[in-house]
């Protein structure tokens, strides 16, 4: 995929504002949207879409394939008359998860009664229609969560031991049992995909595009993992023998301990990488370009046995990637793919990655230790075939990052954006000094969290890795996206030629 010069703001939809706690599809997107396009942006990127499980993590979903019920907006269900509802007194700028489950749950429940009772026929024949067309994954995923409810919230390896090994008379029974709530989750999926495509069109129709995201690894407490243990080194009472996770480095002296399983690659390939294929496929459904999370892992991966406290005691295993995306280019063509190319990236990574053309990361805030640091955008290649960042969901904002860095990389920084004719005295000239930056650099694509467009602190940080707890939670108040904003935005665009 050939990106043209241009730029794009990050924002995941739960940090829309509105009065249900969370932010949602509908109005508040579109109200995005709407600003977006008026700033001269053509991308907006999100985060994973999947529904999250334990940790609020978009990066942990019960599935590869499913949507966030969270994301459906309260407003269009009581339009549709499926629900009369007053939302209770949520905090504005704030996501309170705990807070969110409880009350959504119940809520949803009686929008999907509303909508068996009061549905039009056209409505029904439409979700008959995306349950059928969707049957592949959505079959397994309704049951999935049914029976996550039947057992109170239990993973999938401390079921009944019939239903965890998937004994056919016992799925057949739950379906029979469960039927009513398999028929909610059906409808949930239905209702998210349909706000989504809704969205997505939206967008189109404004000249903006999505990107989207993608794990490479699935979570252990999954549909994916319970319906294909093929795909999985699992041993026979469900635990993994062996999980992911990167090794000790400059960072953590004892790796990150992730803990999801390891694919069963030798199975994948034998079946000419089938799932992969569709995963890929269903993710091009929700956007136009798709950022796979740590494509090193496509060359080789940190594989650590079950059960150790971290992940020292770990060793490289490598992975088909050239194999895999040699499919991928026969079933779906030249896929629109990112590649999160972070952390240790060795001479075959670059390979794999350059090899399919994906375009890889640059990370400006990681940029101001030398002249011949990688992130710097000098040292970008000629083709320009990166998207640069000032700071992604990961890091802390710009501003936040400016107030914590080292004396020295914010002496090398300032020195560097005065050959870029950029000013940066203050700290409050951070955020909008690395914009430029980023526009000014060779990227064909740049790309600046909303929360930087803004010029926010450490307060409006999305998530701190490795930190349990009050992550994804940050969200703008309507507001803030004033029209003086886009202009200024758009005239930086135009001056770096990433807007006309």
């Amino acid at each position: 995929m050939q990106i043209q010069r241009s730029f794009g703001v990050l924002l995941h939809p739960t940090s829309f504002p509105g009065r249900w706690g969370i932010g949602a599809l509908g109005a508040p997107a579109r109200r995005f949207l709407d600003w977006l396009a008026s700033s001269g942006a053509k991308w907006w990127q999100v985060l994973p879409l999947g529904p999250t499980s334990y940790g609020d993590s978009p990066y942990q979903a019960f599935s590869a394939f499913a949507g966030n019920p969270y994301l459906i907006d309260p407003e269009i269900l009581i339009e549709k008359g499926w629900l009369e509802e007053e939302p209770p007194a949520f905090p504005a700028d704030v996501v309170d998860y705990g807070w969110i489950y409880f009350e959504r749950w119940p809520l949803l429940r009686r929008a999907f009664e509303g909508f068996g009772a009061r549905a039009s026929e056209a409505e029904k024949e439409s979700l008959e229609a995306f349950i059928a067309a969707e049957k592949f994954w959505l079959e397994d995923f309704a049951l999935f969560m049914a029976l996550k409810n039947k057992f109170g919230g239990k993973p999938w390896n401390e079921w009944d031991v019939q239903l965890r090994s998937r004994e056919p008379h016992a799925l057949q029974e739950a379906r029979v049992e469960l039927a009513e709530e398999i028929g909610l989750h059906e409808w949930l999926q239905w209702m998210f995909y349909a706000e989504w495509s809704q969205t997505k069109a939206y967008a189109e129709s404004k000249g903006l595009q999505i990107i989207g995201d993608m794990p490479i690894f699935v979570a252990f407490d999954s549909s994916d993992v319970w319906a294909n243990p093929q795909y999985f080194y699992l041993e026979p009472s469900g635990n993994p023998t062996v999980v992911a996770g990167v090794p000790p480095d400059y960072f953590s002296e004892t790796g990150q301990l992730w803990g999801n399983p390891l694919y069963r690659w030798d199975v994948m390939e034998a079946e000419g990488f089938a799932w992969w294929i569709s995963r890929i496929q269903q993710s091009l459904k929700q956007c136009h370009l798709v950022r796979i999370d740590h494509f090193r892992g496509f060359e080789a991966y940190w594989e650590i046995p079950f059960g150790m406290p971290n992940a020292i005691q770990g060793q490289w295993v490598k992975a088909p990637g050239q194999k895999l995306f040699e499919a991928v280019r026969a079933a779906l063509g030249d896929a629109p793919i990112i590649a999160e190319d972070l952390g240790v990236i060795t001479p075959e990574v670059e390979a794999l990655r350059d090899g399919f053309g994906f375009p890889g990361m640059k990370i400006l805030q990681f940029a101001f230790s030398d002249e011949t640091n990688p992130f710097l955008p000098h040292n970008y290649p000629e083709s320009g075939n990166v998207i640069v960042y000032s700071g992604t969901h990961d890091n802390d904002t710009t501003l936040g990052w400016y107030r914590t860095a080292p004396e020295e990389e914010i002496q090398f920084m300032r020195q560097y954006l005065a050959q870029q004719d950029i000013r940066c005295i203050s700290e409050y000239e951070a955020a909008g000094a690395l914009l430029e930056l980023a526009f000014k650099s060779p990227a064909r694509l740049a790309v600046v969290p909303l929360q930087d467009v803004l010029g926010l602190g450490t307060e409006a940080r999305m998530n701190y890795p490795g930190k349990l707890g009050g992550n994804w939670a940050w969200r703008y108040r309507e507001n803030v996206l004033a029209p003086d904003l886009a202009v200024s935005l758009k005239a930086v665009a135009k001056s770096t030629r990433r807007s006309e």
